[in-house]
């Protein structure tokens, strides 16, 4: 609707006090979508038209491109101001999620077109992603199709509460009431299994105008709001969770000495200065003592307001960190049940690692089982797939195990905090948007739950020795030295003559073996991806022992996923951890196998075997790269020892080692 005569006259003599009002009207996001034609970039064209929120030049180039890709009869064609991709045009298809903002008196707008095309579905997932409301557009000639109850299967399980049945195109079935009644009553029986709480059937004629923004005279049987009027006043208020406080930290600044912040978007609840917070993966507490929005200090924020916060004690709080009131957290879990929505073109594998990417953090997960499809014409169950992975644009539930605990809440109570994407760790493609249902059942958990502590009545015990005095007893200062190249490159060899070398110098050092470690803490744990994973994480958590008690620690492990080695990396102390990659080509390490391991991995009797059947992702930027196919042994012992001195971890001399 333009904007009054009251509301022009206060822009052109207040603008400041214009621009104030404007800032404080709701906002209310919501989609078009429905089946190839049914009119949903007509629908928005014509509303921008009938709102007057199109611009004299776009006008202009509107009238004229309708000429050449118009499907009016060159007529003005409102669905080209959103279609506005060559391949669109030239197709009559919305191909790419298309946003337009508008606002008027009562309430600002953005919108969401998205395309219809089974192929795109993808893609209209990604724009009902953020949405309050759904328009369901129906060409009344057709009725309800499978795209429709696709797109409404879709937008039920992205939580979207409010939906508006379209029915398009009355102007081609004469107008009837009938025809409307019929699709609304069929409508409102399939969406009685879907978990919409707000639905209404509006009657229109996008093409012309009818109940868009003006009453329609045609449909005089009609007694409900136009669909403006309905978009204007739709309580969408109760949808916020301004109950659960939920602040993931995305980035810490320290400007200087005197402050340090925590920036972030508050995902959910209200956030007061002098509330106690506490973060969920250390359990540690404070107190809100400022809270920052831009450079204005305020007394209070809910979501989802984008603030800094400063806290009275200083803690250790990093980007992916969630705070949260001490008497109402989040689940802090490996294992979660979630609905994933494909969206790459190669097929979900079990047992495949993935990043997940949850709120502000980032983390290896493991799609551990599939457990069904959904049929989304029907809404029924497939729990034997002829397929046994999800192909692009099915949906399904699967059981995922994060490699580390991550703090979330099932979807249906926080959005924000419940919803994460998957991505291809090789590609870097987008492979899923998942939507988290609970944490998994205690009898479905796989080995990885074992990495948070079962109990939270625990804490991290210090010793009465001091790390400087442990380190003195050793000579060396506690770090440990990660191994990593495939199986015969001489990773062992090479971390056996070190720790011999040292000895002879006479410095204390502890070697850990890959194969030691699966002969006895590690001998529950196989070769599949998730249990690569665990093995791995318990050989850090060791090592981090080791150095704790100020022992410098060498490792030999394969450990192929750049993943798990940043887990590592992590758990041992980003200051203690040297990566070191043994780069023996594939080819050598094969002519070096003399128990024959790869021979048979070719053949196909080992499984998920490094540089075979499971990739191997070389360090991008290791401490060291020792070739040890060219260099002897010596030379990779030299160069190791010069990268220990350069980060000063010799206590004392090695009087017997002029060269270091």
């Amino acid at each position: 609707m333009p904007l009054a005569e009251s509301a022009r006259q206060l822009a052109i003599s207040d603008i400041q006090s214009y621009l104030a009002e404007h800032e404080q009207k709701d906002l209310l996001r919501f989609l078009t979508c429905g089946s190839v034609d049914d009119g949903k970039s007509t629908l928005i064209g014509r509303l921008f038209y009938d709102c007057k929120l199109i611009y004299e030049d776009q006008l202009t180039a509107l009238l004229r491109d309708s000429q050449i890709h118009g499907t009016t009869g060159g007529s003005f064609d409102p669905a080209l101001f959103t279609d506005g991709l060559k391949a669109e045009r030239e197709q009559g298809i919305t191909i790419d999620v298309a946003y337009r903002y508008f606002s008027t008196n009562r309430r600002k707008f953005i919108i969401a077109d998205c395309p219809g095309h089974e192929q795109y579905t993808r893609n209209m997932a990604t724009g009902a992603s953020h949405c309050n409301l759904a328009i369901i557009l129906v060409d009344a000639r057709n009725g309800i199709t499978t795209q429709t109850r696709r797109h409404s299967f879709i937008i039920s399980l992205l939580g979207i509460r409010h939906v508006v049945l379209a029915v398009n195109k009355m102007d081609l079935v004469q107008w009837s009431a009938e025809i409307f009644h019929n699709i609304h009553r069929e409508y409102t029986d399939f969406a009685s299994r879907l978990q919409f709480t707000d639905l209404h059937a509006i009657p229109i004629a996008a093409l012309h105008g009818d109940n868009v923004v003006q009453r329609s005279q045609n449909m005089p049987w009609y007694e409900g709001p136009t669909l403006l009027s309905h978009l204007e006043n739709v309580n969408i208020s109760a949808d916020r969770n301004l109950v659960d406080l939920r602040f993931p930290v995305q980035y810490v600044i320290r400007p200087n000495l005197e402050f340090r912040g925590y920036a972030g978007t508050i995902a959910s609840g209200i956030l007061r200065t002098g509330d106690e917070v506490m973060v969920v993966s250390s359990a540690r507490r404070s107190r809100v003592r400022r809270i920052l929005i831009g450079n204005k200090e305020v007394s209070h924020a809910q979501a989802p307001l984008a603030v800094t916060i400063c806290l009275e004690d200083e803690i250790d709080i990093s980007r992916g960190d969630v705070l949260a009131h001490p008497n109402n957290l989040p689940c802090y879990d490996t294992d979660v049940e979630a609905m994933l929505i494909w969206f790459d073109s190669s097929p979900s594998k079990t047992g495949a690692v993935y990043w997940a990417k949850i709120g502000t953090f980032t983390v290896p997960v493991t799609l551990t089982k599939l457990r069904y499809k959904t049929d989304v014409n029907s809404l029924r169950k497939i729990e034997n797939p002829p397929n046994p992975g999800l192909e692009m644009n099915e949906i399904g539930r699967a059981h995922l195990t994060f490699h580390r605990p991550v703090a979330f809440d099932p979807y249906r109570k926080n959005p924000p905090l419940g919803s994460f994407i998957l991505i291809d760790r090789l590609t870097n493609n987008t492979a899923a948007a998942g939507i988290i249902l609970d944490s998994a059942t205690a009898d479905s958990r796989s080995a990885l739950s074992r990495i948070h502590p079962a109990s939270r009545n625990i804490q991290r015990e210090s010793s009465l020795v001091l790390p400087n005095v442990k380190s003195s007893l050793t000579g060396l200062r506690p770090f440990t030295l990660w191994f990593t190249g495939l199986s015969g490159s001489g990773k062992s060899t090479i971390a056996k003559l070190l720790e011999r070398r040292l000895a002879q110098f006479g410095y204390l050092s502890a070697l850990l073996d890959g194969d030691n470690l699966r002969h006895g803490l590690c001998r529950d744990l196989g070769f599949t991806p998730p249990e690569r994973s665990e093995n791995l994480r318990r050989a850090a958590e060791v090592a981090r022992l080791f150095n704790d008690n100020g022992i410098l620690v060498i490792t030999s492990f394969i450990s192929p996923y750049q993943a798990d080695r940043a887990i590592a990396r992590e758990i041992i102390g980003p200051d203690r951890f040297l990566e070191i990659y043994i780069s023996t080509p594939l080819h050598i390490c094969e002519q070096r196998d003399v128990k024959g391991l790869y021979a048979r991995a070719r053949a196909g009797e080992i499984p998920f075997f490094t540089g075979i059947s499971d990739p191997y992702e070389p360090p991008t930027n290791p401490h060291l790269t020792i070739p040890a196919h060219e260099w002897p042994p010596e030379e990779s012992l030299r160069r190791i020892l010069l990268l220990l001195r350069s980060h000063g971890a010799f206590l004392r001399e090695a009087p017997q080692e002029p060269n270091i």
